[in-house]
């Protein structure tokens, strides 16, 4: 009997019904803005007031947050897989777990030893909770309408700085740094585990056989191609130019005679049309091949870098160039949680999206420390952002060679 309910319930595809739990976006929305704004946003706010408080050097503290990226980054290849083969709820509800207790174990470390493990524990934590495992259970629950919903979860990802910033220095100003991190660890666990533990629970959908078009050899066979590894490198050189320009940005304006409170603004204010920029997604991708907007966006990237390192004012042409360069970075988050199902598939998007997160989650937490290390040898923030926007016309040019040839499905 036809269930005259499908459509409300499910998307119908090649391989008919699937089903969709309705608390699962609302869920990874509130979770993505509580893992975010805990896990990663908190330890900008409070470092300054741990090393003081503790007199540990503030470069090994932010080498610590740094290696919890890099395990993120070679843990989430695995975590990928066994979404692929499992679903989300499982990985993501132990995800939160081991992030309250990453956090609890730093608030509470007695050394520093002891800090840099709860560190690596986190990077554990944001692999299984960030936004590459919520984009594989968005991706194959919502195809082919996935591009909405990975929208709508990275919007609301995008406001944990806005939320969560304040208010750590909001509890940083009543309490000590370690009575913060406990309160937060708190938090954290009231939010994301029941939510994760009750809204993803849904059955696991079968991939679509008409949205898969990958060789038949599967995951390893499309992690052998030369778009994928072209892919993988113009991704990974655009994740090192944006996330280097963006912590860059603040230095850069103050070098150029601004206030600090004016250059953070301009940060904000980037961060406000990197908001802006995933609402326009949607219609981009309607309207371009996956190849063509690759192309587009890196090179609007390397254009935004290459005017910010060019205009030294006034202030209000920076400010709006920084909300521009938001823009472009608000889209090249969504380019990338759209870029493997684009072009091969659902059916193994966890495993290659874990595959293509590592080596820009490693670039991104790299980068800042390239750029402070090589912006005076380069003589000065200007000529750093001139470097970067090099290197993502070097990205822009690999971009060229990430349009796989499509194997025709078996499906009629």
């Amino acid at each position: 009997m036809t269930d005259l309910n499908a459509s409300e319930r499910g998307a119908v595809t090649g391989t008919g019904v699937r089903s969709r739990p309705r608390a699962a976006l609302p869920a990874l929305c509130a979770t993505q803005i509580t893992s975010w704004g805990i896990v990663y946003y908190a330890f900008p706010v409070l470092n300054p007031q741990i090393t003081a408080a503790t007199g540990w050097p503030a470069g090994v503290t932010a080498a610590a947050f740094s290696a919890a990226l890099l395990v993120s980054a070679v843990a989430g290849i695995r975590v990928g897989r066994i979404i692929d083969r499992h679903g989300p709820r499982t990985v993501m509800t132990t995800g939160s777990v081991i992030g309250v207790l990453s956090i609890l174990i730093v608030a509470l470390a007695p050394n520093l030893p002891v800090f840099i493990v709860g560190w690596l524990l986190a990077g554990l934590a944001m692999a299984s909770t960030f936004y590459q495992p919520a984009f594989a259970a968005l991706t194959r629950w919502w195809a082919p309408d996935h591009v909405r919903a990975l929208t709508i979860v990275t919007l609301a990802g995008g406001l944990a700085s806005t939320v969560f910033a304040p208010l750590t220095a909001a509890l940083a100003d009543h309490l000590s740094w370690r009575a913060t991190y406990v309160v937060l660890a708190l938090i954290l666990a009231a939010v994301t585990i029941p939510a994760h533990a009750l809204a993803l629970k849904a059955p696991w959908p079968e991939p679509s056989i008409s949205t898969t078009l990958h060789p038949a050899g599967g995951t390893d066979q499309v992690a052998r191609t030369r778009p994928f590894w072209m892919l993988a490198v113009t991704l990974t050189l655009s994740a090192f130019t944006v996330s280097a320009a963006v912590i860059a940005l603040v230095p850069l304006m103050t070098e150029r005679g601004y206030t600090s409170t004016e250059a953070a603004w301009a940060l904000g204010l980037g961060g406000a049309g990197q908001t802006l920029g995933r609402t326009l997604y949607a219609t981009l991708a309607r309207r371009t091949s996956p190849t063509t907007r690759t192309i587009a966006l890196v090179a609007l990237g390397a254009v935004t870098t290459a005017a910010l390192a060019l205009t030294p004012g006034p202030y209000a042409l920076l400010v709006a160039l920084s909300v521009v360069a938001g823009t472009v970075r608000g889209n090249l988050t969504l380019l990338q949680a759209t870029a493997i199902t684009d072009r091969w598939g659902t059916t193994h998007y966890g495993r290659l999206s874990g595959l293509l997160a590592a080596p820009t989650t490693t670039a991104a937490a790299i980068a800042p420390f390239a750029g402070a290390v090589v912006a005076a040898p380069l003589g000065g923030y200007p000529q750093l952002f001139v470097a970067l926007a090099a290197v993502s016309a070097a990205a822009c040019i690999t971009a060229f060679k990430t349009s796989p040839t499509k194997v025709a499905s078996s499906q009629s």
